[in-house]
């Protein structure tokens, strides 16, 4: 089973940049598909990225695309999402998740999640 911690969030004005990161222990992270996920106060988890596990494939939300980049790096078994040009409506906790199987857009599909990193976005 693997375990998975995010960091990075943080408070920023509209217009910077942020990178969470997404550190793996347990199980080499090169095992899964991951995704990136965002909630909202009073809203549901909605996807944001994922990325397959050999890298080669990556999807995105229509409201993250252009502006977001999900890569990982094996050797340090961990995923990043790359935020720039952020907008207050980018404001939520971040979560990241891993599956073994499908590269899913859905939180239904992911098996294991972190416990998410808080990103607020001032005007």
């Amino acid at each position: 089973q693997v375990q998975l911690v995010e960091s990075g969030g943080g408070l920023v004005q509209a217009g910077d940049s942020l990178r969470l990161s997404c550190a793996a222990s347990g199980r080499p992270l090169s095992s899964y598909n991951m995704g990136w996920f965002r909630q909202a106060p009073g809203k549901e988890r909605e996807f944001v990225a994922a990325i397959s596990w050999g890298g080669g494939s990556t999807y995105y939300a229509d409201s993250v695309k252009g502006r977001f980049t999900i890569s990982r790096d094996k050797f340090k078994n961990t995923v990043y999402l790359q935020m720039n040009s952020l907008k207050p409506e980018d404001t939520a906790v971040y979560y990241c998740a891993a599956d073994p199987r499908g590269l899913g857009r859905t939180k239904n599909e992911y098996a294991y999640w972190g416990q998410g990193t808080q990103v607020t976005v001032s005007s």
